[in-house]
């Protein structure tokens, strides 16, 4: 329904944000993380965001693209190579005495999650204000 499509938009918004908030948790987490089930340090994870368009074609027979939200298409890692940090006591040391870290910087990623904490802030004022302006006409009818 038409009527609803602010709050659509915005709670797709809300559900991108959180995910990016728990991705960047995980990475800070993970920032002295040396070794995954999948064998070297932990990856940095980012999510890889698209807006999703409601196409619609008109009477005339022109596309109409109008905004429905957003998604995540999918969770990759940044493939940033690994900091070597010398440590030969480390027990995932190499031969030379390096160990490999993830390369996560933790004032990257707290600048990356007061962001995502905006953006998400953002879409509540969003979300609230079409759910006022509801209120509000739902008011004026009843007069």
């Amino acid at each position: 329904m038409e009527l609803f499509r602010n709050l659509e938009i915005s709670a797709t918004a809300l559900t991108a944000e959180r995910l990016r908030m728990d991705l960047i948790s995980d990475n800070i987490a993970n920032a002295n993380t040396t070794r995954t089930k999948e064998g070297g340090p932990y990856q940095r994870k980012v999510p890889v965001f698209a807006e999703v368009l409601d196409e619609t074609i008109s009477r005339d027979g022109r596309l109409i693209s109008k905004p429905a939200g957003v998604k995540v298409l999918q969770i990759q890692p940044d493939g940033k190579p690994p900091r070597f940090v010398y440590d030969p006591s480390h027990p995932d040391a190499n031969a030379d005495g390096y160990v490999a870290y993830p390369d996560i910087n933790p004032v990257v990623e707290m600048v990356n999650l007061i962001s995502a904490s905006r953006s998400y802030e953002a879409n509540i004022t969003a979300f609230n204000a079409s759910k006022d302006m509801f209120r509000a006409a739902l008011d004026l009818a009843r007069i």
